[in-house]
């Protein structure tokens, strides 16, 4: 009777016993059994062997990654991922130069501003502000005059009025010396004070 038997496993290895063969050629004497033990060793192979990518596939990566379909830059992004998983010296120039091209190369958000950018930012600015000065004119023109409130001359009518009610007599306008101006803020224009029915 055959038996196979089968020991631990010992890393990539297994330890196997082949089946057991009768010896004994009488059949009054008690068989024999002779089992072999057999080491079958997984056969894997080594990360170092895989294949390189081939140099036209990575030449002008840095011209052609911009209009790759998102399909083939994911493809080759996994293939120089499964490079770099070995030894960083079997890699070859082309695959090492692409592998951080990819990772760390000024392209989507890294991207640099095209030449002439920061001059026509400048003009754009430059040509938003006139247009923004343009149109204030135009619409100040049709605004209403000032208030008869926003006059020096009204201005300096209502500090006589405060002074004539004693309005802050200790540090104000109606104080001993003082200098301030009061409430006078706008610059005094020509013409007469204005009257009460002055709009």
């Amino acid at each position: 009777m055959s038996m196979l038997r089968s020991l631990p496993r010992a890393g990539n290895s297994s330890l196997y016993l082949r089946p057991c063969l009768r010896t004994s050629k009488s059949p009054s004497k008690p068989p024999k059994a002779a089992c072999t033990l057999v080491r079958h060793q997984h056969q894997t192979r080594p990360a170092s062997t895989a294949h390189a990518i081939s140099n036209p596939t990575l030449a002008g990566i840095e011209k052609r990654w911009e209009v790759m379909p998102p399909q083939e830059q994911a493809d080759l992004w996994m293939a120089l991922r499964d490079r770099m998983k070995i030894d960083w010296h079997d890699l070859t120039i082309q695959e090492k130069k692409a592998a951080y091209w990819i990772a760390f190369g000024p392209h989507g958000p890294r991207a640099l501003d095209p030449p002439g950018q920061n001059w026509f930012i400048f003009k754009a600015v430059l040509a938003a502000s006139a247009v923004s000065l343009v149109l204030f004119v135009i619409i100040r023109s049709f605004a209403r005059p000032p208030p008869k409130t926003m006059t020096a001359q009204y201005q300096e009518m209502t500090n006589e009025y405060l002074r004539s009610q004693n309005v802050e007599p200790i540090t104000g306008l109606s104080s001993e010396g003082y200098k301030g101006k009061g409430m006078v803020q706008s610059k005094p224009r020509k013409g007469p004070p204005p009257s009460d029915d002055d709009e």
